[in-house]
This record gives C-alpha cells, structure tokens and sequence, in this order.
C-alpha cells in the first residue's frame, strides 16, 4: 500500500479541526469555547516555536554556503537584481488585481454593520512604522539578537556580509568555514523533516481554535468580502502561475504540486514562517540550485509578499466603501503607490498588513478605525494571503533559478526526484550540475 504524504495528512487535519471546531461552537458557551481554543492553541503555538527554533540557523547556513558557491559578486548581484525585478512586477500586479477587483465587486457598499466610532483604538503600532525605522531596522545591533528575534531582513543583511567575506578570504583559509555552513544546513534541514511530522497536529488545532471561537457564521456575516477577496486571490494565482510557464514551461505544473505541501502549511497556520523550510526542500526536489534558493528566497520572504500586497489594496478601499467615501482613481493609483512602498517593511512587523493598512488610511483621508470592521475575520483573510505569499515566493526562486540556467532537470521526464540524502546542501555536485546548464 502507498504510504500516505504529508499533504494528505495536512488537509486531513484542516478538515477535522473544522469539524471539530464547528461541534465545539455549536454546544459551548462563549467563554467556554475560548477556554477549548486556549488548549488548541497549545499545540498551534509549540510547533510554531519549533519552527522559529530552525529558521535563524537555517537561514544564515544556507544563505552564507549559497553565496560561497557563486563564482564572484557580479553573480550575486545579477541573481539579486533579476529577484527584485520579479518581485516588484508582481507587487504591481497583485496590488493592481486588488484595486481592479475592489472597485468592480465594492464588498463594503452594502455592509449594513454598524461603523465604529472615529476615534477607536486599533491598537496596531503605526506610530513607529516609517521610512527611517525600516531603514535602520535592517542592520542587527547584533546578530545574536537579530536570530533571537527571528528577524530574517537583519539575518539576510549579515549573511550576505559574512557570505561574501568568506568568499573573499577563501584562499586564507576560510574553506573549513563554508563546509561548516553546508554541514550545518543539511542537518538543519533533517531537524526539519522531523519538525514536519507535528504539522498535521498543528493545522488541526489552528483552524479547530479559529471555528471553535469565531464559528462558520462569521463566514456567512462577511461572505460578499471574503468571497470577493477569494476570487481577487485566485485570479492572482492563474496570473503567477501562468508567468511562472512563460519561463519554466508545462514544468510550471509539477512546481506547484511540489508546492502544495508548504502552501497548506502556511494557509493552514497563518504563517509563512511554518512553510520556509518544507518550501526550501520542495524547491530542492524540483531541481533549483541550492545556491539560488537561499539567496532568493530570503529576499521574497521580505519584499515579495503577492498576497499581502493585495490584501492591503482590498482592505483600504473595504473601508473606503464602508464609510461611503468617494475615492477618484487617480487617488487609488497614488495609494497603490504608497502601499507598494510602504509594505517594503512589513516584514518582521506583528500584524504587518493590517499595520500598513491602517498607517496609510490616514494619508488619504480614510478613518484608520476602520481597520477594526475587518480584524474579527483577519485570521481568515490572513491564512489565504500566506498560502499566496507562499506561492508567490516558490513560483519567484523557480524563475530566477531559470533565468540563471541554475535548475537541474529530473532524471526522469516529467518527474522529479530530491538528491540523496548523502549530499551535503550546496554542495559541489549541485552548482556544477547547475552551471553547466
């Protein structure tokens, strides 16, 4: 008999803790049943700990032995300029599909909810979300802390200065340094395989807390927005992942198989966190050079988030239609703009989107105590638009791999197949297999 996949076991999960958070809110009291999701939240809350646990180390071995493995800086450059250049043609087109959609389905004209007063408190920290905090937040007063933290943008700043004085002094002697960083990836990467284990719990729990204590009428009370907001996503996910064959060809489609597993730990979780290392893995097995996924997909996890962006273009106008404000195009195009920037610094931010939403609802006019009609259903809206950055992000590195003639193809057509398990990450066989190409 076949032996049952992790993606079975994982939508397994998410339907039962739908099921049983159903149950549990039908027959508990209120307080009861946020007592029974405090229990669920146990479980949720221990594997994300055990995530955040491997993602620093992750990061930084694999990022410093990618670096290692380009030939010189004019290759980490070019492989950097090709990413961002995806990555904002992408932001473009999300937050575009977010606008073009808002304004053709308008799910707040007709919301009949009662709107809550100006002067309510989000209790979203928009004071110190500027330009120059972003700035200065992306070098580490020290590495230790920025690991402790899981701050990925300050990691990513170190790895690319301590990756590139490696390279430098590789002559010197620094060659025992980067075989370390691969050694240390690879075991990273089998602390993985057994963290995966626990996901199909986790996702159990995460979606049997959010029914048990919000229920399946919330739902029914937002349904024209989520609905709108769910179709404004999947139209994004054709829009990617036809880009994504315009490059990778039919190959585009055994990606995203590959790509299930992460995005519906990510959905499922709310987390992007959760699907990093299953991502870095799929990728692997579908022939990327490990040398580009640990310098691109550090990057997509900070500046190329597709789902976020059009969450962000779907909430301002949400509330502009809520409180029947008038908003001419040229405005929304100038809000594009400005959310396109401003979510540049999003990442490591608690509640990142609904923090630029609500810092960039003020600057056209709109009342930021809006933000509040749509928190009761974020956590909903939260896991779609992390399933997308997920997407986004695999479809992003597989592109940037191509364009760099750094994919492997599979041994056999049509097929894919992971290296085996003796070859250490980065390791020699792979960049040469992939420059070659």
């Amino acid at each position: 008999m076949r032996r049952i996949g992790l993606t079975t076991w994982i939508m397994v999960g998410m339907m039962l803790g739908v099921a049983a958070g159903a149950a549990i809110h039908t027959g508990a009291l209120p307080a009861e049943a946020k007592q029974i999701a405090g229990y669920f939240n146990i479980v949720t809350d221990v594997f994300l700990r055990l995530i955040k646990m491997i993602i620093a180390p992750l990061v930084f071995a694999t990022l410093v032995s990618g670096i290692a493995g380009m030939d010189d800086g004019k290759a980490l450059g070019r492989v950097g300029f090709k990413a961002f250049g995806w990555f904002v043609s992408a932001s473009l087109i999300s937050l575009s599909l977010g606008l073009f959609f808002s304004n053709l389905l308008e799910p707040g004209k007709s919301l009949g909810l009662a709107l809550p007063a100006a002067d309510s408190a989000t209790k979203l920290a928009t004071a110190s979300f500027t330009v120059q905090e972003f700035v200065t937040h992306l070098v580490p007063k020290s590495i230790f802390e920025a690991m402790a933290g899981n701050q990925i943008l300050q990691i990513l700043v170190f790895s690319l200065f301590f990756g590139c004085a490696a390279t430098a002094a590789k002559p010197g002697g620094a060659t025992t340094v980067v075989k370390f960083t691969e050694e240390l990836a690879q075991i990273m990467l089998t602390l993985t395989g057994y963290v995966m284990r626990v996901a199909p719990f986790a996702v159990f729990a995460a979606l049997a807390s959010a029914i048990t204590v919000q229920g399946l009428d919330v739902l029914g009370t937002y349904g024209k927005l989520l609905g709108s907001f769910f179709l404004a996503l999947a139209t994004l996910w054709v829009v990617l992942i036809a880009a994504g064959f315009l490059f990778l060809g039919p190959k585009v489609f055994t990606l995203i198989k590959l790509l299930r597993q992460p995005f519906l730990l990510g959905f499922s979780t709310a987390s992007s966190e959760s699907a990093y290392p299953k991502l870095m893995e799929q990728l692997e097995k579908f022939g990327v050079s490990n040398k580009i996924t640990s310098l691109v997909l550090p990057l997509g996890y900070s500046f190329n988030l597709d789902g976020s962006m059009m969450y962000q273009a779907f909430a301002a106008l949400f509330v502009a239609q809520a409180y029947g404000i008038d908003m001419p195009f040229s405005q929304q195009l100038t809000m594009l703009l400005v959310l396109m920037i401003s979510s540049k610094g999003m990442a490591g931010v608690p509640r990142g989107s609904l923090v630029v939403v609500a810092a960039v609802l003020p600057m056209f006019g709109l009342p930021e105590a809006g933000i509040l009609l749509i928190m009761g259903i974020d956590q909903i809206m939260d896991m779609a638009r992390t399933g997308t950055n997920v997407l986004g992000n695999g479809i992003a590195t597989a592109v940037v791999g191509k364009w760099e003639g750094a994919v492997v193809p599979a041994n056999a057509p049509g097929s894919v197949q992971a290296p085996k398990s003796g070859h250490s990450y980065g390791s020699s066989e792979v960049s040469q297999a992939a420059e070659s190409r």
